[in-house]
């Protein structure tokens, strides 16, 4: 990962409106963060800080912890089979994850407690034109439930 950033999600306390700021470590330490918005004041709630995971989707955007993202995966098991879903992209043991996947493969081999699955993102030989960032879960979390 060439740079490291972060992705800063708040709620306007007024209005109830999601705000996303996006910031590289050097711009963090160069000055406050209240001086780099107005998001950082006492009318915004912090939801979640999230990592750049250093990957971007087919259409150039960086990928986010938080992120949904559709994707589209190869499986081969003697016969080559195509398989859409959606995941949510999280952060585990130290990895990038995709999680919440509800995938014939992943449900059936790595499933967690809610029978969705899971793997890390390298485990499925990225590749940024089968990735499709699509939403937030902040903003977006109907997107996750839609894929069920």
């Amino acid at each position: 990962m060439e740079i490291i950033k972060i992705r800063y999600t708040f709620r306007h306390k007024g209005s109830g409106n999601i705000e996303m700021k996006w910031y590289s470590i050097g711009q963090l330490e160069a000055r406050a963060a209240a001086e780099l918005s107005p998001a950082f004041s006492d009318e915004y709630e912090l939801i979640s800080r999230d990592l750049f995971t250093g990957l971007k989707d087919k259409n150039g955007r960086e990928i986010y912890e938080g992120d949904i993202i559709h994707c589209v995966h190869w499986f081969f098991d003697g016969n080559e089979i195509e398989e859409h879903f959606t995941a949510l992209v999280g952060f585990r043991d130290g990895s990038f994850t995709l999680e919440n996947i509800n995938s014939r493969y992943y449900s059936d081999y790595t499933a967690e407690e809610n029978g969705k699955g899971i793997c890390w993102i390298g485990d499925i030989n990225y590749c940024e034109e089968d990735y499709e960032v699509i939403g937030d879960v902040y903003r977006n979390p109907d997107l996750l439930e839609a894929a069920e």
